[in-house]
């Protein structure tokens, strides 16, 4: 069977999926990455998660409250996800701050100024983009901050014999290298159209849009997915640097 989506529903595409997963495992085992199990293990999650999201997605858009119990599921989940790359303990949630911070007011804006729809079948994607910008912004500036106190203890000593507070002190040594994370959405917004083609374009494009209304939507969620990911980028190094981060040794 052919399909006319982005990828052409054969029944070769169960091998095609095989092959490619067994791929990225391979190289990641023998590259000595120590993600070989990691990589089919989130390939499977992938499987099951985006089948069961399959399943209920046209039942939860039919009800506001279904949308916002969804959105706060995903929120739940990239909390927990980010929490477990930079804190231990009961400090895991504070991965939910910077999340919030970013992903909330963006959200907010788009949905008050009428710039997308309040119905749940756009409302679930854009959060979910969002929230996903979020969760690996805060994720990488978190290691970055944590990283950089612990390998630079002795900077953070000297700027507190200086005088500097606490808090001060930390910012000074994680800052510049937790601002690192916004990198790779800077990299997509400025090569947007001439490296990728991002799936917002692409599927609006498939989905019977004009060219002009594909790329104004594209550009509508890279400039909100770059200002949410800042945000939540400048909340966790505050968080780092006041000590609410603490990253278990990996």
């Amino acid at each position: 069977m052919r399909s006319s989506s982005l990828i052409s529903l054969t029944p070769w595409l169960p091998v095609v999926l095989v092959l490619l997963v067994a791929l990225g495992a391979l190289v990641a085992w023998a590259g000595r990455l120590g993600h070989g199990n990691a990589v089919v293990t989130a390939c499977l999650r992938a499987a099951l998660q985006l089948g069961a999201v399959s399943a209920v997605i046209a039942w939860v858009v039919a009800s506001s409250l279904a949308v916002a119990a969804f959105i706060l599921l995903m929120y739940g989940v990239a909390t927990f996800t980010a929490g477990k790359r930079i804190a231990d303990g009961r400090r895991l949630w504070w991965a939910g701050v910077p999340i919030a911070a970013g992903a909330v007011p963006v959200l907010a804006i788009l949905l008050v100024t009428g710039a997308i729809s309040t119905e749940g079948i756009v409302v679930i994607p854009i959060a979910g983009i969002l929230l996903g910008g979020c969760l690996t912004a805060t994720t990488l500036a978190g290691r970055r901050a944590m990283d950089e106190l612990v390998q630079r203890k002795g900077e953070v000593e000297a700027a507190l014999a200086l005088g500097f507070s606490p808090r001060e002190a930390a910012l000074e040594i994680c800052r510049p290298a937790a601002a690192q994370a916004l990198v790779p959405a800077l990299d997509q917004t400025r090569t947007v159209g001439l490296v990728t083609l991002p799936g917002a374009f692409v599927g609006m494009l498939i989905g019977g849009a004009s060219p002009i209304e594909a790329g104004i939507v594209q550009l509508v969620v890279l400039v909100a997915l770059l200002a949410a990911e800042a945000t939540a980028i400048l909340v966790t190094v505050e968080l780092a640097a006041r000590g609410r981060l603490a990253r278990r040794p990996t």
